[in-house]
Parts: C-alpha cells; structure tokens; sequence
C-alpha cells in the first residue's frame, strides 16, 4: 500500500505542475461542474442569455421565462470503477484493471484535497463496493484501501445498471468520472440521462491487442466473464477484421455519442502515460467552464 500510495503522489505532483504551468486558473476548477446549480425561474429581462431561457415553462403561454441559479458551495464527486472480468486485460501489473485503478485512486485524492465530497462506486454485473461521498484525508484513504483490496464476486458487466443504480444515489449535481473499457451493449440510453443530470466524464480504458491482434496462428483465448476457453485463428484474415471492426465501431459509438451529448470524453491505452491526457481534459473542462460562467 506503501509504494501504491509513493507511485500516486509523484503523479499527483506532476498532474499539478504541469497544470500550473499550461493553464490559467486554480486547479480546484477542475473538479467543479458549471459551479451552479438551478435554483428558480423569473420572467426574461432584455440582455439574459437565450440558452437560459426555461422552454418547458416559456411553453405554457405566460411570456418567457429564464432559468437562475445559485453558487455551487460544495462539490460532489462520484467515480464509477468498472471491476467485471474483461477489465484484466494487458499486462501482468498495466491492465485495464490495474489503469482504472490507478486514474479513481489518482484523481480521488486530487479531488478531497480541494475539499470535495468524493464517492466511489465498484460495478461488474452488480454492486461490489460502494463508499458514500465524503471529506478528509481518512476518507480519501478509505477509497484507495477498498480499491487496491477488492476482489469482485462477479465477472459479468452490466454498465446499464451500473448507470441506474447511481443515479439511484445522488439526489443533487454531481462530476461524475464514469471509467471502463465501455464493452456491453444497451447502456447508451442510461448514460444519456446521466449525461443531462450530471457532470459526466466518460474514460475508456483499452489495450493495443484489443484491436490489433498479433498473428500467432491457432490459439485458445480465455473469455473472461464466462470462463470458456475458445480457440481462435489469429492469422485468419477474416477473424482480424471483424475484431478491428468490432472494436473501432464500439468506440466510434461513444465518441460520437460523447461529442453529441457535451460528454467529456478520454481514451487511455494501458501501456501510455495518461497524465498528459489528464492535464489536456482538464484543459478542456477549465475553458468550457469559464465559458458557460460568462
């Protein structure tokens, strides 16, 4: 736990040095959504921002009506840990498992340092852990003990139920990091909803053989969420092909669905260093936030 906790403190120092040198502004920006949360609506003023303006209200026929808020005191922050079975991919210590592990416990850290509410949520098929958002550097360690300790009781991943069930337990606003391989079906419509309520930061994790198969001719690969071994050609044209397609349509599909939905979007291979990816986003989300204060 010792050197976990040495490897995420020196990226933690560089995560900070190098926003403090690129960007403008405090780092707790970072972990702050639009720094408002709705509060009432009044009549339009002359000058008010049209994309304030309340449609659902406006509709009913008793004039035009803008949103208004009030400053955000404090912020929630939820991380989402996909923990099923296809997530142990890559090698042995740089897996998908092992990245997503990394990237929670990192910015978890980063996140109560600037007195944030942090939570965290371990998901396969089902809940396997679970930490109510809190304060304070006990809590922070708290979230990385249960991290780097859990040993999930199943392999399967269902991300939909994953995504209702949180939703399930914030009641108000909140950032919410979503990290997985993103490898299921039928969960867009759930992430949608959780796009629109909350601060929703989707990161994909993969690893290089995901897509680009090395040719070692007949080989078993072991499914991990159903523990069958099946044997595959790897030299087959053909095999090759529809795993490159398979997995440039899956993340083609959230790409595009992320870009659609004012998502924030980020895709880490798990032999790379992530932390000049992090300090782009967190870029991103300083300047869009800054926009939308105006």
């Amino acid at each position: 736990m010792k050197e976990i906790l040495k490897k995420l403190r020196k990226y933690e120092i560089r995560v900070r040095k190098a926003i403090n040198s690129q960007m403008q502004g405090d780092f707790h920006s970072i972990f702050k959504g639009s720094g408002l949360e709705f509060d009432d609506v009044r009549a339009y003023q002359y000058g008010d921002d049209v994309r304030t303006i309340d449609w659902n209200v406006t509709a009913k026929g008793h004039g035009t009506f803008v949103k208004t808020f009030i400053e955000e005191k404090e912020q929630t922050v939820l991380f989402i840990l996909d923990v099923s079975a296809s997530q142990q991919i890559g090698k042995n210590g740089r897996q998908k498992i092992d990245l997503g592990k990394e990237v929670t416990a990192l910015l978890s850290m980063a996140a109560v340092k600037e007195s944030s509410q942090v939570g965290l949520l371990c998901y396969s098929d089902q809940r396997e852990k679970y930490i109510k958002p809190g304060k304070g550097m006990k809590h922070s360690y708290e979230i990385l003990s249960s991290i780097f300790k859990l040993n999930p009781s199943s392999k399967k991943t269902n991300l939909d139920k994953a995504i209702r069930y949180s939703l399930g337990l914030l009641k108000r606003r909140a950032v919410i990091f979503f990290i997985s391989d993103f490898i299921d079906e039928g969960y867009l419509h759930s992430l949608k909803g959780m796009g629109r309520k909350h601060d929703l930061v989707v990161v994909q994790l993969f690893d290089k053989r995901e897509a680009n198969m090395p040719n070692l001719g007949i080989i078993p690969l072991l499914e991990k969420e159903s523990g069958k071994t099946l044997w595959v050609n790897t030299s087959s044209g053909g095999f090759r092909n529809v795993l490159d397609k398979t997995y440039k349509n899956n993340t083609q599909q959230l790409q595009d669905f992320c870009r659609r939905n004012d998502v924030n979007y980020l895709s880490i291979e798990t032999e790379e260093d992530y932390v000049p990816k992090l300090v782009k986003l967190f870029r991103h989300r300083n300047k869009r936030n800054a926009q939308r204060a105006r």
